[in-house]
C-alpha cells in the first residue's frame, strides 16, 4: 500500500514538473481495482503546423486512447511529450535533446525528414532509446542505425515497382526529375540503380530546387525538350510537383506521346493537392502505398473525421497514409511497453554518453532501451494499414497501388507486389507466374486522352516534317502511284512501297512526321530519272525517297540505302505453254519408244521371276490364268515395292534387286521431267531468238549475264517502257518481230505476274540488290 501510495505521489509530481504546453497527457478508464499502471514516455516530434503533421498527432492521440479503452487490463501507459518542430531541423534536433535530457523519454516517433531521422537516430543510439521515424530514406540501414525503426515503407521496394511498370511498356529510357535536396540526391542512386537492373538507360537527371521560379522549372524542361526521351519518372514533394506539373500543362508537355510516372512521395498525399494541379496530371500514371480496405478502417476514417471537424486548425479534412501508419505504430509501441513488463523502472539512470558536446553529455542512457527495441522487433499484427511488421529496422513493404489519374481523381489500373510482380489484383489466385506485361494492367488514358501506349521516344525536328521524294514515272502502279485530284488540287500517294515505308516508319520507337512529295515540276510533268530523284536528296532538297527505288552502286556514292524490302535479283519471264492444258501431258516425260521399252521390261522381268520360281515357289503355281495374273502382278508392284509374293531363289532375288534400281531411276527422271513441264517452261533454243529488258537498265547490261545462261547473244536485247509492251512482244514471239522472254528485276516480275498469269518466271538471279529507302549519309 506504501509503495502505492509512492507510486501515485511520484506520478503527480511529474505531472506538476512538466509543463502541460510540452506534452499530452491522455486519460483512460480505470477499472474498480487500485492499480496503477506504470507510464512510459514517448517523445513526439511533428511540424505541427503542417496538414500532415497535424493528421499524425491526431491519430497519435486516437491510438492510444483506442488502445486502453481495448487493453484496459495493461499494465503499461503511453504519455506523450509532443514537441513542433516547425519543420526545421535543427529545431527538431533541439526538441529531441531536450526530451531525451529533461523529459526521461523512452521512445521518441515523428521526423518526417531523412536529416532529421539521421540526427536523432545518432542520438537514440547514445541513449538507447528507439526512433519511429515517418522518414523513407532507403540508405538508413539497421546495421548503421540500430535504433532507428522506419515505420513506412522502404522506398527501394517502390523504384523496384517503377523499374517494373516501365520494363513492362518495353520503355528502355526514362528520365528522372527530382527535388534538389540532400533527401533528393540521397534517393537518387537507389532509383538509378533500379532501373540499371531492368536494363532501362537514364537518359537525363533533372534536379529542380524547391526555391526556383517558374522560369527556371520552365527553362529545365526546356532542355527534356532537347532529348528524345517521353517518359518521365518524378519525385519530389507535393508542393513542388504542384508547381512542376501545370507548367509542364502549360507547356504541352502532357499531350499524347508523353508518359510520366508519379512517385508516392506525392501520390500518398494526392488528395491534398489543388484541383488545378489534378486538371494538370491527366493520364499521368501514380504509385501509391496500398491500404486495404477493412471495416476497422472505415470506422476509424469516420471516427476521425468527426474529431478533426471539431479542430477548426486543421485545413485538409482527408486521412492520409502517415496518419494510418502512425496509429499502428503506437499500437505496436504500446504492446511492446507492455511486453517489457510493468516492473521495469521507466527512469533513466545517470550514466554518461562520454561525448563531447555539452549537449549530448547530459544524456542518460535508458535500461530499458534495448529490450523494448527487440520487443518492437518481434511485433507483427493486423493493424489498419494491414499486416504490420518492422523487417530490418523498416516497415515490411505491402503492395503498391498503381493508379491513372483521371478526371478529378484517380482510377486503380492495378497492382505491384515484390512477391506477384504487376497484377490486377491485390491477391491474384491460383498458381500466377510473376507478372511484367503490361497486358496484366487495365486499361490506362495517356496524357491527350489516349489509349495508345506511348513509344517512349519522340524525335524532335522543332516542328519541321521530313520531305520525302515520291517517283511519278513508274509503271507499276502497285508498287508506287502517284495520283492528283484535279478538283480539290490534292495529291494521294500509295503503293506497296508507300506501305512500307509506313509500317516501317510506324514500328520505330520514336514518332517521326513527314510528308510525301512528287518528284514533278509546277506544271505536274516528270523531272526526270530515278537517278535524278535520288541525287535530290544529296542536294538536300530532300530528306529522303520512298518508291521503287534500285539499291545501286553508282547510286551510293552520293546517298544512303536501307536495307532491301524486296527481293533481290532479276530474272526472266516468258509466255507458258498451251501443252499444259492437255490431258495427255504426263505421257510427255518420256517418248513412244521408252514407254514401250519400259512396258516391255515389266513383262520380262515378271516372266524371269516366274521362270525361276516356278518350279520351286508354290505362290508361282497354279492355273494358267492364275500365273499369267502373278506375272503381271509381281512386275507392277514391284514399282511401288508393294509385291507380296516371297522369293526363295538368291537368282530370283539378284533379278528384283537390278529391276527395282532401274525403276528408281526411271521413276526420278520422270517425276523431275513431269515437274518441269508443269511448272518451268524452258526457251527453245534459237539462234535468231531475241530478249526483251526494261529500258531504264542502261542499255540491258545489268541482264547480259542471265541472257547468256539461256543462250541469248548479248546482241539481241530489245527495250520496252511498259507491262503492256511486254506482254505484246512475248505474244508474238522472236519470229513475228517480238520477244521470247523479259528480263526485268524481281519485284517488278512478281507484279507482272500478278496482273497477267499466262506467264513465268523462268530463271532466277542474284545481280541486283532490290529496292531500299534513300536517305542521306548521317
Amino acid at each position: 500500500m506504501r509503495r502505492r501510495t509512492q507510486m501515485i505521489l511520484s506520478l503527480l509530481i511529474q505531472l506538476l514538473t512538466v509543463p502541460s504546453h510540452l506534452h499530452a497527457r491522455l486519460d483512460r478508464s480505470q477499472d474498480n481495482s487500485l492499480t496503477v499502471p506504470n507510464e512510459f514516455r514517448v517523445g513526439v516530434i511533428l511540424d505541427l503546423g503542417s496538414w500532415v503533421g497535424k493528421t499524425i498527432h491526431s491519430c497519435i492521440t486516437m491510438a492510444i486512447s483506442d488502445f486502453y479503452a481495448v487493453n484496459s487490463h495493461h499494465k503499461t501507459m503511453i504519455a506523450l511529450h509532443t514537441r513542433d518542430s516547425k519543420g526545421e531541423p535543427f529545431q527538431a534536433l533541439s526538441a529531441a535533446l531536450d526530451l531525451l535530457e529533461n523529459g526521461k523519454v523512452q521512445a521518441l516517433i515523428g521526423l518526417e525528414m531523412s536529416i532529421e531521422a539521421k540526427f536523432l537516430a545518432l542520438l537514440g543510439d547514445k541513449a538507447n532509446v528507439p526512433i519511429l521515424s515517418f522518414s523513407t530514406s532507403p540508405s538508413s540501414s539497421s546495421t548503421e542505425y540500430p535504433y532507428l525503426v522506419q515505420i513506412t515503407q522502404d522506398e527501394s521496394a517502390q523504384f523496384e515497382g517503377i523499374a517494373s511498370i516501365v520494363d513492362s511498356f518495353k520503355w528502355r529510357d526514362v528520365t528522372i526529375i527530382y527535388e534538389d535536396t540532400d533527401e533528393g540526391r540521397e534517393i537518387l542512386p537507389y532509383l538509378v540503380e533500379s532501373f540499371q537492373d531492368k536494363n532501362i538507360q537514364i537518359a537525363c537527371r533533372s534536379a529542380i530546387s524547391p526555391s526556383a521560379t517558374d522560369n527556371q522549372i520552365l527553362e529545365e524542361l526546356h532542355k527534356q525538350m532537347s532529348i528524345q526521351t517521353t517518359v518521365f519518372v518524378v519525385h519530389m514533394s507535393p508542393s513542388l510537383a504542384s508547381r512542376l506539373f501545370l507548367i509542364v500543362k502549360r507547356f504541352g508537355m502532357m499531350s499524347e506521346g508523353y508518359a510520366w510516372i508519379i512517385t508516392d512521395k506525392t501520390m500518398n498525399l494526392f488528395r491534398s493537392l489543388d484541383w488545378k494541379v489534378i486538371e494538370s496530371l491527366q493520364g499521368a500514371l501514380g504509385i501509391k502505398s496500398y491500404i486495404p480496405t477493412s471495416t476497422e478502417l472505415h470506422n476509424f476514417t469516420r471516427r476521425w473525421k468527426n474529431e478533426v471537424y471539431k479542430d477548426p486548425t486543421i485545413e485538409v479534412k482527408h486521412l492520409n497514409v502517415f496518419g494510418i501508419w502512425a496509429y499502428d505504430a503506437i499500437w505496436a509501441l504500446a504492446k511492446a511497453f507492455e511486453r517489457v513488463g510493468a516492473d521495469t523502472p521507466a527512469a533513466m539512470d545517470d550514466q554518461r554518453t562520454g561525448l563531447n558536446s555539452v549537449y549530448l553529455a547530459n544524456i542518460s542512457v535508458s535500461e530499458i532501451g534495448r529490450k523494448l527495441l527487440n520487443e518492437l522487433l518481434k511485433i507483427r499484427f493486423k493493424g489498419l494499414s494491414g499486416e504490420f511488421q518492422i523487417l530490418n529496422g523498416k516497415l515490411a513493404s505491402n503492395a503498391l497501388e498503381i493508379l491513372n489519374l483521371i478526371g478529378k481523381g484517380k482510377r486503380r489500373v492495378g497492382f505491384w507486389s515484390s512477391t506477384n510482380g504487376i497484377t490486377k489484383e491485390t491477391y491474384p489466385s491460383g498458381n500466377r507466374k510473376y507478372g511484367s506485361s503490361s497486358n496484366s494492367l487495365e486499361t490506362i488514358i495517356w496524357p491527350g486522352r489516349s489509349a495508345t501506349i506511348p513509344k517512349g521516344w519522340m524525335m524532335r525536328m522543332s516542328g519541321k516534317k521530313l520531305r520525302i521524294g515520291v517517283p511519278t514515272n513508274s509503271e507499276f502502279k502497285e508498287l508506287v502511284s502517284v495520283d492528283r485530284n484535279p478538283e480539290t488540287n490534292e495529291t494521294t500517294v500509295s503503293g506497296y512501297c508507300i506501305d512500307a515505308f509506313n509500317a516501317a516508319m510506324g514500328a520505330l520507337p520514336f514518332a517521326v512526321t513527314y510528308e510525301f512529295i512528287p518528284f514533278v515540276g509546277d506544271n505536274g510533268k516528270n523531272l526526270g530519272s530515278y537517278n535524278d530523284l535520288t541525287y535530290q536528296v544529296y542536294l538536300q532538297k530532300y530528306d529522303g525517297v520512298v518508291g521503287d527505288i534500285t539499291i545501286m552502286a553508282n547510286r551510293y556514292q552520293y546517298v544512303d540505302f536501307t536495307i532491301p524490302f524486296t527481293d533481290v535479283g532479276v530474272g526472266l519471264i516468258a509466255r507458258k505453254p498451251m501443252d499444259n492444258k492437255n490431258m495427255w501431258i504426263f505421257l510427255k516425260p518420256l517418248d513412244g519408244k521408252l514407254w514401250l521399252a519400259t512396258a516391255a521390261c515389266f513383262i520380262l522381268t515378271g516372266f524371269v521371276v516366274w521362270v525361276i520360281e516356278h518350279p520351286i515357289n508354290e505362290e508361282f503355281q497354279g492355273s494358267l490364268a492364275q500365273q499369267i495374273g502373278t506375272v503381271c502382278w509381281f512386275s507392277f508392284s514391284a514399282l511401288v515395292f508393294a509385291h507380296r509374293e516371297r522369293l526363295l531363289s538368291n537368282l530370283s532375288k539378284f533379278v528384283v534387286i537390278i529391276w527395282v534400281f532401274l525403276l528408281l531411276i526411271l521413276t526420278s527422271s520422270y517425276t523431275a521431267t513431269l515437274s518441269s513441264l508443269l511448272t518451268v517452261q524452258q526457251i527453245q533454243e534459237s539462234k535468231r531468238g531475241y530478249i526483251g529488258y526494261h529500258s531504264d537498265f542502261f542499255g540491258g547490261q545489268r541482264f547480259i549475264p542471265m541472257a547468256n545462261k539461256v543462250n541469248f547473244k548479248d546482241d539481241r536485247l530489245k527495250p520496252y517502257t511498259s507491262p503492256e509492251e511486254y506482254v505484246d512482244a512475248l505474244s508474238k514471239g522472236s519470229k513475228n518481230g517480238g520477244v521470247d522472254a523479259i528480263a526485268d528485276e524481281i519485284p517488278y516480275i512478281k507484279v507482272f505476274l500478278a496482273r497477267y498469269p499466262n506467264y513465268d518466271m523462268i530463271a532466277y538471279e542474284s545481280t541486283s540488290s532490290g529496292f531500299g529507302f534513300v536517305s542521306i549519309f548521317f
